[in-house]
This record gives structure tokens, C-alpha cells and sequence, in this order.
């Protein structure tokens, strides 16, 4: 049963760890009641431990399943006071980080389900609560839907869809009051690193392929990445101000990239990430299998 509060509300997903723990904390300090949702409710124990369950309330939700998210909906029906709700934190995601061609359709459409449909889902499903508060829905972008990284098409065309998700629900929701942030992210020190090896029998299965693609997953660790405290302290900024521009960039790199792929020809910026993600032996390795295999023929 709801009971009367002067309190904001915030629903946290993928709250369990990284950027989603770290604001779920944030929003506690800023005197929130965050539901905060994750598929294992364990590791936010810490969190409740500090705040109370009063203010931290875990929620087990997989938003990659519709039902779920729908039972959530019926939840928050007798749980929120006056049916509003101030802020929507879609943060949950699923890493995939292969070669194109390398990529199941179980991993896509995992990634797809997570990364795109359940923040769909969540988004219409609580959309009525938002507009009762004129609240405000945040998701958690990245570079990768600006600049395809290399053995990351199918994440960045994930990201890529959940921008343009974004903007034009921004657009719609101008009537409402509701305020929609796009948070394109740049390297943020999280757990999300995709430790799968190359599947068996991809192109890329010799020692400069392995090499490349090994590095790609050690991208962000590499880069000095942003504390997921410090990120999540950005975004609360970005929260509580009045500004609606969409897009804000936040994590190492972001809004340099974000210049970058605006003014760069893409050409020249493929050439960087060849050089970057040392890609020269590797494409070297491939073009003389392929002239061999050309020659057998």
C-alpha cells in the first residue's frame, strides 16, 4: 500500500552494480526513494544496510522480460504515492563484444532484448506515472552508438537504436513536462567488460586476430576510465537541472569523441581505430589468406 511522502521517487535498473549502484547511492544522498531494480538483489544489500529500506527498496527484475516488467507496472500501482513518478533510470545493459560475423543470434538478440526492447518497455509501460510527476527518464548511452569500435557492431548498433529512441521520445514528451537525458558515455570503470573469447572458427582466430580483439576488451581498463561515483555525482547535476538538451556527454573521452564524430570524416576516423586497435597485421594477415585462397582456386 503507498503511503504519503515528500520524497522523490527513482526507479534505478541494472542497479547492482557500476553506474547503476553508484546512483542508485547518489540519489539516496539527494534524499530519493529509488527503487532499485537488478536481476540479483545481493549485491545492493550494502546500500540498504546504509540507507534503510525505507529509503532503498530492491526490486528483482530481468527488464529483458516483458511479463516482468509488466508485474512491475502492477507493483508500482499500489506502491506509489499520488500514482507519480519523478525519475525513470534506464542503466541496465548487456555487453557483446565480437567480431560481426561472429555474433549468435542468442548474443544479439540478448543484447537487443536488454539494451533497446526492455528500456522501450519500461518507458511505455510506466509512462503514465512520469507524466503525473512531469519526471524525468535518463538513459544510459555510450560512445559506441556514435563511433562503431572494432568487435562491437552489435552493441554499438544497440546503443545507436536507444539514442534515436531517445531524441524522438524527447520530442513527445515536450507536451507532458517530462524530461528525457541521453547520457552518451565515455569510459566509466564498470564490470560491463565482455570477457567471452572468440568463438570457434572465426576469421579472426589466429594470434594478431586474437591479440586485436583481446585488446578491444581490455579497451576501457586502459583508458583511465572516470569512477563510477564521479559519473554518477555528473549526472545528478544533469538531473536536477533545468536544462533539456538530450544529449549530455559524461565519462572519459565522451564529449572529445562526441566533437570528433560530428567534424571527422568517418574516413579518417576509421583510420584512427586501425591504427588504435592495431589492426594493420591483422587486416595484413587476412588480405594474404584471401589472395592464397584466390590462387587454390
Amino acid at each position: 500500500m503507498s503511503t504519503t511522502t515528500s520524497k522523490k521517487i527513482a526507479i534505478v535498473t541494472g542497479a547492482s552494480s557500476g553506474i547503476g549502484y553508484a546512483i542508485t547511492k547518489e540519489l539516496a544522498q539527494h534524499d530519493y526513494i529509488i527503487y532499485a531494480c537488478a536481476r540479483r538483489l545481493e549485491p545492493i544489500q550494502p546500500l540498504v544496510d546504509e540507507f534503510s529500506t525505507s529509503i532503498i527498496k530492491p526490486y528483482k527484475l530481468d527488464i529483458s522480460i516483458i511479463d516482468e516488467v509488466v508485474a512491475f507496472k502492477e507493483f508500482l500501482e499500489k506502491e506509489l504515492p499520488g500514482q507519480k513518478l519523478d525519475l525513470l533510470y534506464n542503466n541496465a545493459g548487456q555487453s557483446c563484444t565480437f567480431p560481426a560475423l561472429d555474433v549468435s543470434d542468442a548474443n544479439m538478440q540478448k543484447c537487443f532484448q536488454v539494451n533497446v526492447f526492455g528500456h522501450v518497455n519500461m518507458c511505455r509501460e510506466l509512462s503514465k506515472y512520469l507524466i503525473n510527476a512531469k519526471g524525468t527518464i535518463v538513459f544510459t548511452g555510450s560512445l559506441a552508438g556514435i563511433v562503431s569500435f572494432p568487435f562491437g557492431s552489435i552493441y554499438s548498433a544497440t546503443k545507436a537504436a536507444i539514442h534515436a529512441y531517445a531524441r524522438g521520445l524527447h520530442l513527445e514528451m515536450k507536451p507532458f513536462g517530462v524530461r528525457i537525458i541521453n547520457a552518451v558515455t565515455g569510459g566509466v570503470d564498470t564490470n560491463i567488460s565482455d570477457t567471452r573469447p572468440l568463438p570457434e572458427g572465426s576469421i579472426y582466430e589466429f594470434p594478431e586476430g586474437k591479440e586485436a580483439f583481446e585488446g578491444r576488451q581490455r579497451m576501457a581498463k586502459n583508458h583511465h576510465p572516470m569512477s563510477a561515483e564521479v559519473y554518477a555525482k555528473k549526472l545528478m547535476g544533469d538531473i536536477l537541472s533545468s536544462r533539456d538538451p538530450v544529449d549530455v556527454y559524461r565519462g572519459t573521452m565522451a564529449t572529445f569523441l562526441g566533437f570528433v564524430s560530428l567534424f571527422v570524416p568517418y574516413c579518417i576516423l576509421e583510420f584512427a581505430l586501425i591504427k588504435k586497435f592495431h589492426l594493420t597485421k591483422v587486416f595484413k594477415v587476412l588480405k594474404e589468406r584471401n589472395a592464397q585462397g584466390k590462387k587454390q582456386d
